[in-house]
């Protein structure tokens, strides 16, 4: 019979977190506690793993449990011609510990979000109006791939590659959720070509040749 391991931490903000150690593969779970306590985020501090410290209950108001920058259109003036407006626990403090967040997606007429993950969060998008066509690559590289329309949604696994990019004749928007308060982003075009990478190694491990690899650099603003 397989060993199993269950570890109990009871920490201060009222979560339990499970560490279930089995052949091969271990699990962290962790399970909010209703009405054992909330823990507003105290942005003061540093932010850890396990989210952010509790900011003192006496000076938490209903403002901490609000946010009002959905309501506001992004600005899609820039190279990718799109606006990410987050909602995560920097943005909105009371997420904090609570297992989710929210952004506004903006894309002007040919705009797109280049192929980027999110590390520590599966991603619900939900289009308001215009068409988005969107998809994602599985780690067996299958392409699954949708043109989404008003009311339309599409899930995005975590740590997966995934895009969206405005396919109609107007300005598309989307309402995306997570189920992470900070899901983390690395953007693919910027990970290979806004950095000094060495560009002999960009050009080693993409196939792309030097010319290439230096004219992204240049657009991206990377060196090396």
């Amino acid at each position: 019979m397989q060993r199993l391991v269950v570890l109990f931490v009871i920490r201060f903000v009222s979560f339990v977190n499970m560490g279930i150690s089995l052949p091969n593969c271990t699990i962290l779970v962790r399970f909010y506690c209703p009405g054992a306590g909330l823990c507003v985020a105290n942005l003061k501090g540093a932010e850890t793993p396990s989210g952010y410290a509790c900011k003192k209950a006496a000076k938490v108001t209903a403002d901490d449990y609000m946010f009002t920058g959905l309501g506001l259109e992004g600005n899609t003036t820039n190279i990718i011609k799109a606006a990410v407006s987050p909602a995560f626990v920097a943005q909105f403090p009371g997420l904090n510990g609570l297992g989710m967040s929210a952004a506004r997606l903006d894309l002007a007429v040919g705009g797109a979000i280049p192929m980027h993950t999110h590390p520590a969060a599966t991603e619900l998008l939900c289009v308001v109006h215009g068409h988005i066509t969107a998809g994602f690559i599985s780690p067996a590289n299958s392409v699954y791939l949708k043109t989404l329309k008003r009311g339309d949604i599409m899930v995005f696994p975590p740590g997966l590659l995934h895009f969206q990019i405005s396919s109609g004749k107007r300005p598309g928007l989307a309402i995306v959720s997570f189920n992470s308060p900070n899901p983390g982003l690395q953007i693919l075009d910027f990970a290979l070509f806004a950095n000094d990478l060495p560009s002999g190694l960009v050009e080693t491990t993409t196939f792309l040749d030097d010319a290439q690899v230096k004219k992204l650099k240049g657009v991206l603003g990377g060196t090396g």
